[in-house]
């Protein structure tokens, strides 16, 4: 491997996958190829997570071979450059920039994989195989059944096995390195500013789409030109709907808005949510209600620290929101006995949050191999995200309730000692909303 790569992000990940395997592996991990919009016209390329967490390489149709142990252990089977199509549709690294450039041993055609490829295979048995969209499905029999170059009736034979390699790379990525988290803050600060602007821009009957072009508009400022997920941009009862992404409607005036919204930066997102009266002043209902679902989501914050289970999070903000809603009079009865019977999820609807990173829900288990729930550790990145949610044909509550969802959600980095909100200068108690925005 090239000298200059011993210090990359990529190298390292990659060195960690390495040591996680034996020299009798191969691992293969295929990157995302591009998707036709219409005719000659081709979405924007998205890489394959997976696979851009280990090589950092952001180019359509390449597979990447890692071998554990080799004097190549790094192979790339890519595009190789070729003028005239890069002339119409862009630049590519091509196969000696691969070599040169990105720290990859040696670099093959894309159109010689199946050529090539079971010779890499060499003598080693198991197949550690990331093909998140199943381009080779159709290949692996082969791959698992062809003989060696040396196929003499008395040579050694090797057995090959198909192992899952996903779960290996998920487990790494959910412990975040400086680097992912420097990245996470880049994104995170621009939607913080998105997350402003548009709040200062509301105002009774403005069009939700307006809300979501100032928020694009701001970000691309701080240098996200993508987006970790659609918008949701949710006037009113539209907020009922968790993943809106209509963004059409106009704000009316005396309801509340909900606006859950993350940039991208170089791969990586935010994901933020707020919720905010469209006219810039909360009413009796809806400050209460509002006040519940914040003083939820910091009762699950404050427990945030390495060696905490990840269940006590969920199970501090529904008490607090479900103790909240009987004060209110929208629910009745014992709290041990509502919460016993998951009463209160009528109206608080989902968990608690998510892993986030390279996807706006990221990878890895909740659950460690003792089917525990996993423990915090530093530099785990993730959301916590209550809400209540009371839609407006709901009959079995008072008219001042109805047709009101609120959603607050922060992005959590774990320290060594406690925890980070990263999205803390967000606006996000009433006094503050209601003075950014007069």
């Amino acid at each position: 491997m090239n000298a200059d790569t011993s210090i990359c992000p990529f190298s390292l990940r990659r060195l960690q996958l390495a040591t996680q395997l034996d020299s009798d592996s191969v691992a293969i991990i295929v990157g995302n190829r591009e998707q036709v919009r219409n005719l000659n016209i081709k979405f924007p390329f998205k890489q394959d997570n997976d696979f851009y967490y280990l090589t950092g390489f952001n180019e359509p149709e390449c597979v990447a071979v890692i071998r554990p142990g080799h004097d190549e252990p790094y192979v790339m089977f890519a595009r190789d450059n070729d003028h005239g199509i890069e002339v119409q549709f862009g630049f590519r690294s091509g196969l000696q920039g691969l070599e040169n450039n990105h720290g990859v041993n040696k670099a093959y055609d894309i159109n010689e994989l199946e050529h090539l490829i079971i010779g890499l295979f060499e003598r080693r048995a198991k197949l550690f195989i990331s093909d998140n969209h199943g381009t080779y499905a159709t290949s692996l029999h082969r791959w698992l059944t062809a003989p060696l170059c040396d196929h003499a009736f008395d040579s050694i034979k090797a057995v090959r096995s198909i192992h899952q390699l996903n779960p290996l790379i998920h487990q790494m990525r959910v412990v975040k390195d400086n680097d992912e988290i420097a990245l996470i803050r880049k994104a995170v600060d621009a939607s913080v500013a998105g997350h402003i602007a548009a709040m200062k821009t509301c105002k009774p009957m403005i069009n939700e789409g307006q809300l979501s072009a100032t928020f694009n508009h701001t970000i691309s400022n701080y240098g996200c030109y993508e987006l970790g997920y659609p918008n949701i941009v949710a006037a009113g009862n539209n907020g009922i709907c968790l993943h809106y992404e209509d963004n059409n409607q106009p704000c009316p005036d005396g309801k509340l808005i909900l606006t859950d919204m993350g940039g991208e930066y170089q791969h990586y997102t935010a994901d933020i949510t707020r919720t905010y009266p469209i006219n810039g002043e909360f009413n009796q209902a809806q400050a209460a209600l509002y006040q519940i679902v914040l003083d939820a989501l910091d009762a699950s914050i404050s427990l945030v620290k390495p060696g905490t289970r990840w269940n006590t999070l969920y199970e501090a903000n529904q008490r607090v929101m479900a103790q909240g809603l009987l004060d209110l009079g929208i629910l009745s009865g014992d709290i041990e006995e509502i919460l016993a019977n998951d009463i209160q999820r009528k109206f608080t609807v989902h968990k608690t949050g998510h892993w986030m990173g390279l996807h706006v829900h990221d990878v890895g288990a909740y659950h460690d191999a003792k089917n525990e729930w996993v423990e915090l550790v530093p530099n785990m990145v993730f959301t916590i995200e209550p809400g209540i949610y009371i839609p407006a044909d709901c009959m079995e509550v008072e008219e001042q309730w109805r047709g009101i969802a609120i959603r607050i959600e922060d992005d959590i980095l774990v320290t060594q000692t406690g925890y980070e909100n990263l999205s803390i200068k967000v606006p996000r108690t009433i006094e503050a909303i209601e003075e950014v925005m007069k």
